[in-house]
């Protein structure tokens, strides 16, 4: 015979669905790729050829979020919960990093910050002047990029194309080696002198701004340029991250139906790169 209750106990809880565990536990997890994303680590593709030699169409980076503070850019979506910018530490020249543009056409976008608040910049017949001084420019080993389905040789100019050893096209860019005056260096392209690019007038950056560049010289729409056509200057909190690792890496030819191309796609070499 069953017991009754005794006075004052309370009974069982209801056993939780499972349906409400599902929802609870994709709850705690985007809360989580939340807080990942906005505050410590978040991915970032390369969909353009303007940060060429370091980086290929198809490269995959992550940014850590920490290095320069937080604003509402540092979110997903740019989701305006936090005011200004908090936390804020200004970059370093030379830095690599993903910013969002500035209207119309704001979107998030990698470059490598050339001038801080103050600084004058100018390129003068393809070279860069800083605070006046001609940054030294060194010729090095040409840069060779394979021919692949996210780099077609329409994206090669024809003086460019050549082939390799084994008879496959490439394209062959003229390479130099930039050094700043706090000795960061780095690579760049210079494929040929063009006058809006390569000769320009002298920019003052001002305060809370950078000035940023690509590194394939001749193919990108930076700092040098205003909008539409540009980036102009960007305010500092529109900075997201500092680039820091390549993770993965394809050439463009895997297919999502066919998962061995996944790995024959894959770029090993490139895996692993910091900066």
């Amino acid at each position: 015979m069953a017991t009754p209750d005794a006075p004052g106990k309370q009974k069982s809880a209801t056993p939780r669905s499972e349906t409400g565990e599902t929802i609870r536990f994709f709850l705690k997890f985007a809360l989580i790729v939340f807080v990942l994303r906005s505050f410590i680590f978040s991915p970032f593709s390369i969909p353009s050829e303007s940060m060429l030699p370091r980086l290929l169409i198809g490269d995959y980076l992550f940014i850590s979020k920490w290095n320069y503070g937080y604003s509402r850019w540092s979110l997903p979506f740019g989701v305006p919960l936090i005011p200004g910018r908090i936390l804020a530490r200004d970059p370093a020249r030379g830095d690599t990093v993903v910013f969002r543009s500035m209207a119309p056409d704001d979107h998030d976008v990698i470059k490598r910050i050339i001038g801080l608040p103050g600084d004058t910049v100018q390129m003068r017949n393809g070279q860069l002047f800083l605070n006046g001084k001609a940054i030294p420019k060194q010729r090095v080993a040409d840069f060779i990029v394979p021919i692949t389905p996210n780099f077609p040789v329409e994206k090669c100019g024809t003086p460019f194309q050549a082939l390799n050893a084994a008879q496959q096209p490439i394209c062959r860019y003229p390479r130099f080696r930039e050094t700043l005056p706090e000795g960061k260096s780095y690579e760049v392209l210079d494929q040929q002198n063009i006058p809006v690019a390569d000769d320009t007038e002298v920019y003052t950056v001002p305060a809370g701004h950078v000035f940023l560049m690509g590194d394939n010289r001749d193919d990108s729409a930076d700092s040098r340029f205003a909008p539409p056509v540009g980036m102009g200057f960007i305010p500092m909190d529109r900075i997201q991250g500092k680039a820091i690792v390549t993770f993965w890496s394809t050439d463009g030819s895997a297919e999502w139906i066919k998962p061995w191309t996944w790995v024959s796609a894959a770029r090993w070499d490139r895996i692993g790169h910091g900066f």
